[in-house]
């Protein structure tokens, strides 16, 4: 084969460092921006937080949505203030000598090789860490049953027997294997081991709290709960026949045959039901285990002299400066150590106000679009919300699906319909007989008020959900009416019979 030269055009899209670290800041949550920020902070001498934007303490909704209608009572205001901002850090005499842009196949490592080299990211993770295994976390269900089974006496034996049954519970709080196979994975164990021995230890942790914990079925568990009842409840005695030897007919709604074999009239039965309803078939839900997420707004909507205005959460993000002692030591021209350490920090702040900065102009472009498409819903609710894709969104904001897709991911709006994610404004559409649209979360919103309304002797099926909504002209099938209806978490009519 013979070698030679050649030369080749073409066209190569290629990310520059400061797009890829826009896109990231542009996709994070407000918790994740809050980390980022200060990991930024912590890293970086020359980003400090302003003395006068200090963040404020946490207030109630209220307050919060004041706020913002104070120092922006418009869009357009909050974006003008912003850009002052970045220009009143951004510009001077000390970036002189600092490029505006990187090529794009510079890496970041290539810039700031001595702007990460400090210990600056170490500490904040190592003492975050070491918080985490201070502070007290929620108690298990296993470490609150452990807990009492500690102070209450038992031999060395039954403690044997009552850790297999803890070790078998799950977290329903029902256990996950009968007290015979627990028996039988202790018979090697435990000599001269009788069932008699484990059904008593069992017996014992069944009055432990929460009430039905430890139970080998759901039979088990409600009966539990109601003999712990004080003896003078109303249908006390009934509600337990019905849980130990009809709880299939009650759980089939099969009230003409639980009445018969119980012998209740139908007001009595009614009772009886309400009786056994207050009663928790997961026991061990009683025990929080989980850490409660809370969600914070990103933007706040608010209506004032009928127009709706769209405002960013001052409360979000600390508002970040420039130090300029430390910015103005960049002004010598010397190569030292120091003031190269110095540049590439600084390169860095600019950079990340700069994405900060356009992370909040999208995200308000974004939220000031969803707003103008969805006014119907913040003045009637969710049967008034209209179809809305991404592309309807990018088409006006002049921006890609892509991007439209990282905004609306994990950010919120307050509204005063509540707390929603941006991407809850997005929906398909059905078509109507005047021609028209119909969003399918206002259809749901349809279905969902047509069963808070119905009869619950009589509860509609969704054949006749599907008829209903033909009448006000929205054209939807059968098999579409159960979808809507089970990402409701409302029950098929047969399950949802009750006895008036």
């Amino acid at each position: 084969m013979k070698q030679s030269l050649q030369l080749k055009m073409g066209q190569q899209l290629t990310m520059t460092p400061q797009l890829q670290q826009a896109i990231r800041l542009l996709q994070l949550s407000t918790l994740d921006l809050q980390a980022e920020i200060q990991e930024a902070l912590d890293s970086n001498p020359m980003l400090e937080v302003g003395e006068d934007e200090a963040p404020s303490a946490p207030t109630d909704t209220n307050s919060q949505a004041e706020k913002p209608e104070e120092k922006a009572p418009t869009a357009q205001a909050e974006t003008t203030e912003t850009d002052n901002q970045e220009a009143s850090t951004a510009e001077g005499d000390w970036n002189e000598a600092i490029p505006e842009d990187l090529p794009v196949d510079t890496s970041w490592d290539d810039v700031y090789q001595s702007g990460t080299s400090g210990t600056g990211l170490a500490a904040p993770e190592q003492d975050d860490s070491d918080y985490e295994s201070r502070r007290g976390g929620d108690e298990s269900l296993h470490q609150h049953i452990m807990w009492q089974l500690n102070l209450t006496p038992m031999s060395d034996r039954d403690q044997v027997i009552a850790i297999s049954i803890v070790d078998a519970l799950e977290d329903s709080g029902m256990l996950s294997m009968s007290a015979e196979e627990i028996w039988e994975g202790l018979v090697e164990e435990l000599e001269e081991l009788e069932l008699d021995e484990v059904l008593a230890v069992l017996h014992r942790l069944q009055q432990f709290d929460p009430p039905g914990i430890c139970s080998q079925d759901l039979s088990e568990c409600l009966l539990i709960q109601l003999n712990q009842l004080p003896k003078g409840t109303p249908l006390l005695d009934d509600a337990k026949l019905i849980v130990k030897d009809h709880l299939p007919l009650l759980g089939s709604r099969d009230y003409k045959q639980l009445m018969r074999r119980a012998k209740l009239k139908e007001a009595q039965l009614k009772d009886t039901i309400l009786l056994i309803q207050e009663l928790n078939p997961r026991p061990g839900d009683a025990v929080d285990n989980g850490d409660t997420e809370y969600v914070v707004p990103d933007v706040f909507v608010t209506k004032q002299d009928d127009r709706w205005t769209v405002n960013l959460n001052p409360d979000i993000a600390p508002k970040l400066r420039i130090n300029d002692t430390y910015a103005s030591m960049v002004k010598r021209a010397d190569s030292s150590n120091d003031n190269t350490f110095l540049k590439d920090n600084l390169q860095e702040a600019r950079w990340f106000l700069k994405s900060l900065q356009s992370r909040n102009e999208t995200l308000l472009k974004v939220a000031t679009c969803i707003v103008e498409k969805q006014r119907g819903f913040l003045d009637y609710g969710a049967e008034a919300m209209k179809p809305l894709v991404l592309h309807d969104v990018a088409e006006v904001v002049g921006m890609h699906e892509s991007t439209i897709s990282r905004v609306t991911t994990q950010k919120y709006m307050h509204t005063p319909q509540g707390i929603f994610e941006l991407k809850y404004f997005f929906s398909s559409h059905v078509s109507t007989d005047s021609g028209g649209e119909c969003s399918s979360t206002a259809i749901r919103a349809i279905i969902k008020k047509l069963v808070a309304a119905e009869n619950p002797q009589k509860p509609l099926s969704d054949s006749k959900i599907t008829a209903l909504l033909a009448e006000q002209g929205i054209k939807v099938a059968r098999r579409t009416i159960a979808k809507y209806r089970e990402s409701l978490a409302i029950p098929a009519s047969n399950e949802r019979k009750r006895l008036v």
